[in-house]
C-alpha cells in the first residue's frame, strides 16, 4: 500500500502553480511546460529551465522551481525535486505575499509526506495553518491550500492504517475543492484524491463505493487531461477485479494504463502496474509474461528506492543545516544577553559607585559643617 501513498504529492503541486501561476498564465512557454507536467515531464522541466535562467521577479522565480519540483516529482526523481522545492521555500521567506508562503508550506509538507517523513510534514502544515487563519474565508487560495492539507493529513492517516480517519480528511478535502469557482484548476486534484478515497474503501471491505470512488477519479483525470492519473485510477479498478479473481478484465485495465502512462517515466506508476500485472499473469498461467513483468516490476522499485534514499539523505543534510543555523542563533542571542547584561551591570555599578561617592562628600561637607557649628 505504500504505493498508494506517492500519488498525492505532483498533483497537488500543480495546483499550487495553477493558483499562483496566474500572473504569467499569459507565458506560452509557462503554459506548455504546465500541460506537459503529467504525460511528458522531461520536456517541461527543460521549459521551466529555460524560463528560470531570464527570471528575475521573486514570485515567478519561486512558481517556476515548484514546477520544477513538480515535474521532478512525476518522473520520481525526489533528490532533484527535494531541491527545487526547498529553493522554493527560502525564496518565499524573502516575500511579503502570505498566500505563496502558504503555498509552498503546503507543498514542503507534501515533499516530506512522499519521504514519510510524517512527523516534518505535520509540522510543516501547522506552520501553513498559523497563516491560513489570517486569510479570509473567501479568498480561493484559502480553500485550495486547506484541501490540499486536508489531502495529506489523510495520507498520514491512510499510512497509518486507519483508513476510517484518512477518509474523514479526503471527504474534507474534496468538499473544499468543490467550493472552488474556478473548478477546472481542482480536477486533477479531486481524481487524486478520490483514487485514494477507493482505496480506504477498498481497505473497509466496501467495494460499491471503491469502485465508485475509481470512476469518479477516471472522471476528474479525464476533465483535466491528465494520462497518468487516469492511469492510476484504472490501475485502482485492476486491483478490484483482481480479487474477484476476475484476472483478464483486470489485464485489460492495466494494459490501457500502461499505454497512457508510457511517456511519463512515473517510477511509482510503472511499479504499480508491472506488479499487478504480473501477479494477474501468474493467476492466469502465462509463466514468461510473468516472469518479464515481474522483473520489470523489481527494476522499478529499486530505481525508486535509490531516488527516495538519495532524497531522504539530503533531507537529513538540509535538517542538520537548519539545526545548526537554530543553534547559531540560538547562541548569538545568548551572547548578545549576556553583553547586555554586563553592560547594564557595569552601568549601574557605576553609577552606584557615583552615587555613594557623591553621598560621602555631602556627609564629609556635613561634618565639616557641624563641627563648625559646634566650635563656633
Amino acid at each position: 500500500m505504500k504505493l498508494v501513498l506517492k500519488i498525492l504529492v505532483f498533483t497537488f503541486l500543480i495546483c499550487q502553480i495553477s493558483v499562483h501561476g496566474q500572473k504569467i498564465s499569459d507565458d506560452s512557454l509557462m503554459k506548455k511546460a504546465r500541460l506537459e507536467i503529467y504525460d511528458n515531464p522531461e520536456k517541461a522541466i527543460n521549459i521551466a529551465k529555460n524560463l528560470l535562467k531570464k527570471e528575475k521577479d521573486i514570485n515567478k522565480s519561486i512558481t517556476i522551481y515548484l514546477l520544477l519540483s513538480t515535474a521532478n516529482i512525476a518522473k520520481r526523481n525526489f533528490d532533484e525535486s527535494l531541491q527545487y522545492i526547498l529553493k522554493a521555500k527560502e525564496l518565499s521567506q524573502k516575500t511579503n505575499d502570505s498566500k505563496m508562503q502558504i503555498s509552498v508550506l503546503v507543498s514542503v509538507a507534501i515533499q516530506y509526506q512522499q519521504m514519510e517523513l510524517f512527523s516534518k510534514s505535520l509540522e510543516t502544515l501547522n506552520e501553513a495553518d498559523i497563516l491560513l487563519e489570517k486569510l479570509p474565508d473567501n479568498v480561493p487560495e484559502k480553500l485550495v491550500e486547506t484541501a490540499r492539507s486536508y489531502a495529506i493529513r489523510g495520507m498520514i492517516y491512510k499510512s497509518q492504517s486507519n483508513s476510517e480517519i484518512a477518509l474523514e480528511k479526503f471527504l474534507i478535502s474534496i468538499k473544499n475543492f468543490e467550493k472552488v469557482k474556478v473548478k477546472k484548476n481542482s480536477f486533477a486534484n479531486m481524481s487524486v484524491v478520490y483514487y485514494n478515497i477507493g482505496y480506504c474503501y477498498i481497505n473497509l471491505n466496501q467495494t460499491e463505493k471503491a469502485k465508485s470512488a475509481f470512476l469518479e477519479s477516471i472522471n476528474y483525470a479525464q476533465k483535466s487531461n491528465a494520462k497518468s492519473l487516469e492511469a492510476f485510477a484504472l490501475k485502482g479498478l485492476a486491483e478490484m477485479h483482481k480479487q474477484k479473481h476476475e484476472n483478464e478484465t483486470a489485464l485489460n485495465l492495466l494494459l490501457k494504463a500502461e499505454n497512457l502512462c508510457k511517456n511519463t517515466g512515473d517510477l511509482v506508476l510503472n511499479e504499480g502496474i508491472y506488479k499487478e500485472m504480473s501477479e494477474n499473469y501468474l493467476a492466469t498461467g502465462r509463466p514468461d509474461l510473468y516472469q518479464t513483468y515481474n522483473k520489470k516490476y523489481f527494476e522499478m522499485r529499486f530505481k525508486r528506492e535509490q531516488n527516495e534514499l538519495t532524497s531522504i539523505n539530503h533531507s537529513i543534510d538540509n535538517h542538520n543545516k537548519e539545526t545548526v543555523k537554530k543553534s547559531s542563533e540560538i547562541k548569538n542571542y545568548y551572547k548578545y544577553l549576556t553583553i547586555s547584561v554586563v553592560a547594564f551591570s557595569i552601568i549601574l555599578i557605576a553609577l552606584f559607585s557615583y552615587l555613594s561617592l557623591k553621598i560621602r562628600r555631602q556627609n564629609r561637607n556635613y561634618q565639616k559643617e557641624i563641627q563648625r557649628l559646634i566650635k563656633s
